[in-house]
């Protein structure tokens, strides 16, 4: 029965119905028409939005996808972008990988004219960039788009192919920048949204970006690029910005430097014999060397770190949802795998920051039985809680409507043949939060789902509704979601978890407290 759900919510494993042929400035397309058991949805899958960047393109900013004649299907994912399997998690759709792998998806209420004027959703996935797409199964964009939503899912460069920066590079390209060109492809793929939403029903002046973890991450540059940050409505992040105290854009000096040293060890020191090797060759160079895909202050897309932009007040003025859950690292990270005392925990503390006795009485563990909690909070903060936390408090300084979340719901354990980790989770882990926000649960067959997750889906994926269709995420029958103030008085988050309420943000002091010091690390 759980299976046979799981079909029925993803829509795509029965045989399809052809959808209604839609226009856009390529030529024409064909897509599938989902069954479901409530609202039904078109689906117009693996749309080129640029030319395959192979052999010479390889490192170039994205060109145009050519246009085709007749009537091109739009039934089926494109490959990915060249990655290795390291995420568990990630349940793809699409046929393998490949370098020729920009292309993007987009679910519609089924018959949407182009004068319908609906919101659209343009959600980024995770996976470190160096890893993910946008076939996978929790950013299915049927019940999003059962909720009067276009939804677009997109495929960037990943990895080397996306984010390697050298010296030869720079000097090849007209504005002297290297790197980025995974988010050069984020660009590219909204771009091609914003000509062609209308065709799909969508309106090009009511898109919201979003995304998760290294998505929440590109959300975050996206909204500081001088190429992008006047192309959308509105913003949601989960878990993730590049601000600090964890995430600070690369200088090109040294993403240059490290990319010259990356070309030398895989054997290609000039910039003709790297474009030569075989993708698969390159993959293994990238993995071999732990390659990191950083994203980088290039001059073109990002002129300056993304923490000036936003204390200058320079980023999208737009509505910004934003949030991240409340176990984003193990206490086990801390501790090293040592047992849960209050000696071990110190001692954790101290070989990983400069300045443990602070960083201790702000995240205090009296106890031995307090230390998972401190220790948990500390890890969620450390890996990406508080450069999320950041963001959030920049941007509601510039009275744009922000709102904050946190989500605490520990899913269920996990059904057989997987296997449950051996500390059980004491919160919401990393990326749990992507099919309650979607309204997929169903997609996701590893958990016997509960009423519980259910009715928390509900009320999460209607706060994301309402907000890509109106820039709040209130809506009859939700708890009320208070913006933060822009200065002073008490700041509001939604705890969204079996009783979603607002709570004052108490740990807003330890942040402030806090940032400095977790960005201050033993080498």
């Amino acid at each position: 029965m759980r299976l046979a759900t799981w079909g029925m919510a993803v829509g795509l494993l029965a045989a399809p119905a052809t959808a209604q042929r839609v226009q856009v400035a390529s030529g024409a397309l064909e897509g599938t028409h989902v069954s479901t058991a409530a609202t039904p949805v078109d689906a117009y899958l693996g749309i080129p939005y640029a030319t395959a960047p192979i052999g010479p393109l390889r490192w170039q900013p994205p060109r145009p996808a050519a246009q085709w004649t007749g009537v091109r299907k739009a039934d089926r994912f494109g490959a990915r972008c060249m990655q290795q399997p390291l995420f568990a998690d990630m349940k793809f759709r699409s046929p393998g990988i490949s370098e020729d792998c920009l292309t993007l998806n987009v679910w519609t209420p089924a018959g949407a004219k182009p004068g319908a004027r609906l919101p659209v959703l343009f959600y980024i996935h995770g996976g470190g960039a160096i890893a993910g797409d946008g076939s996978e199964l929790r950013y299915d964009g049927a019940a999003m788009a059962q909720k009067g939503i276009v939804v677009v899912t997109i495929n960037y460069r990943l990895g080397a192919f996306g984010f390697l920066a050298t010296s030869a590079l720079a000097a090849e390209s007209p504005t002297h920048s290297a790197g980025n060109y995974g988010l050069l492809d984020q660009a590219a793929a909204l771009a091609w949204v914003r000509r062609n939403a209308a065709a799909f029903g969508g309106d090009p002046a009511r898109i919201t970006i979003g995304g998760e973890s290294a998505g929440s991450m590109s959300v975050s540059v996206l909204m500081t690029s001088p190429l992008t940050r006047t192309q959308f409505a509105g913003a949601i992040g989960e878990s993730g910005g590049v601000l600090p105290p964890t995430f600070r854009p690369k200088p090109l000096a040294v993403a240059t430097k490290d990319g010259d040293a990356f070309a030398v060890a895989a054997g290609a020191p000039s910039l003709d014999a790297l474009r030569a090797m075989p993708a698969e060759a390159l993959l293994a160079a990238q993995g071999t060397q732990r390659f990191r895909a950083d994203f980088i202050v290039d001059g073109q897309f990002l002129t300056e770190p993304p923490i000036d932009t936003y204390a200058a007040g320079r980023a999208a003025r737009v509505p910004l949802l934003v949030g991240a859950n409340s176990q984003e690292g193990s206490w086990t990270s801390i501790l090293a795998g040592q047992p849960p005392t209050v000696a071990n925990y110190r001692a954790g503390v101290a070989k990983l920051f400069t300045d443990p006795e602070a960083l201790l009485a702000l995240y205090p563990a009296k106890s031995d039985a307090d230390v998972p909690v401190a220790a948990t909070a500390l890890a969620s903060d450390a890996f990406l809680g508080a450069s999320t936390w950041q963001w959030f408090d920049l941007h509601r300084r510039t009275r744009q409507p922000t709102y904050y979340y946190h989500f605490a719901h520990p899913r269920p354990a996990a059904l057989p043949p997987l296997t449950n980790p051996d500390v059980p989770p004491i919160g919401a882990v990393h990326s749990a939060e992507i099919e309650y926000a979607l309204g997929n649960l169903d997609t996701n067959p590893a958990y016997a789902w509960t009423a519980d997750d259910r009715r928390i889906s509900t009320v999460f994926q209607g706060y994301f509704a309402a907000f890509i269709k109106t820039g709040n995420p209130n809506a009859a029958g939700l708890p009320n979601w208070s913006p933060a103030p822009p200065a002073g008085g008490v700041i509001p988050r939604q705890i969204v978890d079996v009783q979603t309420r607002s709570e004052p943000f108490v740990e807003q002091a330890r942040y402030v407290a806090a940032t400095p010091l977790l960005e201050r690390r033993v080498p």
